[in-house]
């Protein structure tokens, strides 16, 4: 093996190895989840070279200046408040997610919508004007992915029951992926950016080879729709959340169900891994959450206190905490190692369907039917700003890389930039 440079991944803070292997570049990543700025360097780096043979002893003093950099980059939390940018129309606007196009990138230059208009496009942030028009589903685009951390291809799922897979630079359709017997309502690319999983209404998940086009492998097991999936970050594990109230852990490599996750009472509406791959958190409109080992399927906590639904839930990079929001109108945050709620984010006047940390998770961000998106003090549980000027429900909210930019879509069928 030899290694040929060095990326920086701020959020979570870790430095990316390039290497080279059998004549293929490969690439691997060493995780700093713990690191603070008072983290002493010189122990650092002698310990990351105990464990990580790419890492000699010329390249240690590279090692310790990227370090460096992450530390100062975490004491640049700031304090910034966001002013409304741009809106972008759309008729029919159903879905929205924002992508920074690579992972090592500090920019935020695009994002995708998904329509009823049977349509997927490309929008550029800084300008606001659409640079890309996807075309050739017949019914509703529900779900849509970037193949991140790469940022070149888009997979697009439809009512129509197909998944299509485009360039995200010419808008050129790869591959028209055919077998679902049922809506596509969920879909992911794996890290490694070869296979797409979709999640159908048929009950099924699906994976999908990237290159060729051609269907890998069915998962069945659930007995009611597949509602939400995602990929673990090592790309060897996909877990899935169904209407059936159980959750599975499918092994990739194997194509087998390793655990069905049992004890819900009500549908799952998603599903998420920690960055470390050690647990999964599912929220339910059971009124809870549930957090599970990953490698044994044993579930370690039940998180409760919402009154009603819980719609969506989330980690932050670190996998320290947990976001909920639920149709009681609240979001609650816990902790991941303590399972104690610690603090209640309470001032929508409708439920929240969507919530996110910041990259740097300082901040929460929430979605309401009350028309307004809330910034929320992940310490003191303080709305720290209302994002107002939607005129129907938002249904999506999402920050930029840096944390700097978000982007808000509603049923009024815009979305609307803020910086």
């Amino acid at each position: 093996m030899r290694l040929k440079r060095f990326f920086l991944r701020y959020y979570p803070p870790g430095i990316i190895l390039e290497y080279e292997r059998g004549g293929h570049l490969r690439t691997k990543s060493i995780d700093l989840l713990d690191l603070t700025p008072e983290t002493n360097l010189d122990e650092l780096v002698s310990e990351i070279r105990q464990t990580e043979p790419l890492i000699t002893e010329s390249r240690a003093e590279k090692v310790k200046e990227l370090v460096l950099r992450l530390q100062q980059k975490q004491g640049q939390q700031g304090h910034h408040r966001f002013c409304f940018c741009k809106v972008r129309t759309r008729q029919y606007l159903l879905r929205l997610l924002a992508v920074s196009p690579l992972l090592f990138s500090l920019t935020f230059c695009r994002f995708i919508t998904g329509s009823y208009d049977r349509t997927c496009r490309i929008w550029d942030t800084a300008s606001g004007t659409e640079l890309r028009t996807l075309e050739g589903h017949r019914n509703v685009v529900y779900a849509i992915a970037f193949n991140n951390p790469y940022g070149d291809k888009i997979a697009t799922g439809s009512f129509d029951k197909t998944c299509k897979l485009w360039c995200a630079e010419t808008g050129k359709c790869f591959h028209t992926f055919h077998g679902h017997r049922a809506e596509i309502v969920c879909l992911a690319f794996n890290p490694q950016s070869t296979l797409v999983a979709t999640g159908s209404m048929d009950a099924t998940a699906k994976l999908w080879d990237v290159e060729s086009g051609e269907e890998v492998a069915t998962l069945s097991g659930h007995t009611a729709e597949v509602l939400s999936l995602c990929f673990n970050t090592a790309g060897n594990h996909l877990v899935t959340g169904s209407f059936d109230y159980t959750v599975a852990i499918w092994d990739v490599a194997s194509k087998r169900r390793v655990h069905t996750l049992i004890g819900h009472m009500g549908e799952i509406s998603n599903v998420q891994f920690n960055w470390d791959c050690s647990l999964i958190v599912s929220g339910s409109v059971d009124k809870t959450c549930k957090l599970w080992e990953a490698v044994s399927g044993k579930c370690v906590a039940t998180l409760a206190g919402h009154t009603e639904e819980v719609l969506d839930v989330s980690f932050d990079l670190s996998g320290q905490l947990i976001a909920t929001a639920s149709a009681d109108g609240t979001a609650k945050v816990f902790s991941a190692t303590t399972h104690e709620c610690l603090v209640t984010l309470k001032g929508h006047a409708g439920e929240i369907s969507k919530i996110c940390f910041s990259p740097q998770g300082s901040r929460v961000l929430t979605a309401s039917s009350d028309k307004t998106a809330r910034l929320w003090d992940v310490q003191t549980g303080a709305c720290l700003q209302i994002l107002e000027g939607h005129t129907d429900e938002i249904f999506s909210c999402v920050f930029n890389y840096e944390g700097d930019a978000i982007i808000t879509g509603s049923k009024d069928n815009t979305c609307r930039i803020w910086y």
